[in-house]
């Protein structure tokens, strides 16, 4: 009797674990290895934690999400199809790729609701256009224009980039509760100076453009009002990251790359040779690696 009634249990917990291994989501593979060497449960052990993935994403934010002059057939045009965050070249391995990988429902799925052109302002907008597209899934990478300030190289305050962001968090959060965010931090364009000051074609594009004049502008001047702008406008983007993670930080739903972006190395094969100020689209593989390594799934 005893015996039957053990047989019965182990039957019973058997079909229990059976159960849970045709779920759809995924069990981390630090879990399958501890239940692997038949390592035993204590009270202090974490309980089982899985990943749901995300069946649709969308991307906001400016040209560098757009991207903007990534060795395109022309140049001056977009051409998503090399963006960091839902492109689908190969040679990219967009963040969209990546999650594909993981979960094949998304193919097809991939947005990309960013202009180029815009600045922060103009996040609740695409914030919008988001929820509309009911996605699962939202990377934002905003910022840049609000720093370089245009021709003008007057740059956004920090206090109205702080206002601007928190709307477009707000309209996803209240309109799309269950979408995940992700937000990348703002690379660290200063490098662009340091890279080409000294390169003619650079220095050309730069005066014939004026695609950042908050960091750009006389880019061979060594005038302490030059030294200074420059030191100016990197300090701006730091400030524009600490604002971009705590803001993000009062949302469960979104998570912040921890200034990750920032942190990468640009060489000159990075960037674009058209404006000598966009990436190309390597630069645009190193900003997918950083963001998946590090705000991925």
């Amino acid at each position: 009797m005893r015996s039957s009634r053990l047989k019965s249990i182990g039957l019973a917990l058997a079909g229990s674990f059976l159960a849970l291994g045709t779920t759809a989501t995924a069990v981390p593979s630090a879990t399958a290895a501890t239940a692997a060497t038949g390592a035993m449960a204590t009270s202090r052990a974490k309980p089982m934690t899985t990943t749901s993935y995300p069946n649709s994403m969308d991307a906001l934010g400016d040209s560098m999400t757009r991207a903007f002059n990534t060795d395109c057939p022309s140049a001056w045009t977009d051409c998503p199809a090399n963006s960091w965050s839902t492109g689908t070249n190969s040679a990219v391995n967009s963040y969209y790729l990546r999650l594909r990988s993981l979960n094949p429902a998304i193919d097809g799925n991939n947005f990309n609701d960013a202009i180029s052109g815009d600045k922060m302002f103009d996040l609740q907008r695409q914030a919008s256009s988001a929820v509309l597209r009911n996605a699962g899934l939202v990377t934002i990478l905003m910022g840049n224009n609000d720093a370089c300030g245009g021709a003008s190289g007057a740059m956004t305050s920090v206090s109205d980039f702080k206002s601007q962001f928190t709307a477009a968090l707000n309209t996803l959060a209240t309109q799309a509760p269950n979408t995940q965010v992700r937000v990348a931090s703002l690379p660290d364009a200063y490098q662009l100076w340091t890279l080409f000051h000294n390169d003619p074609a650079a220095v050309n594009a730069w005066q014939t453009y004026n695609e950042c004049n908050a960091l750009l502008l006389n880019p061979t001047s060594t005038a302490q009002a030059d030294v200074d702008r420059r030191a100016a406008f990197r300090q701006r983007e730091i400030d524009y990251n600490t604002v971009l993670g705590q803001v993000c930080a009062q949302y469960t739903n979104c998570r912040y790359d921890g200034g990750a972006n920032f942190n990468v190395t640009f060489t000159t094969g990075d960037v674009s040779t058209d404006d000598y100020f966009h990436p190309s689209t390597a630069g645009q593989a190193a900003l997918a690696a950083s963001e998946w390594s590090t705000n991925g799934f």
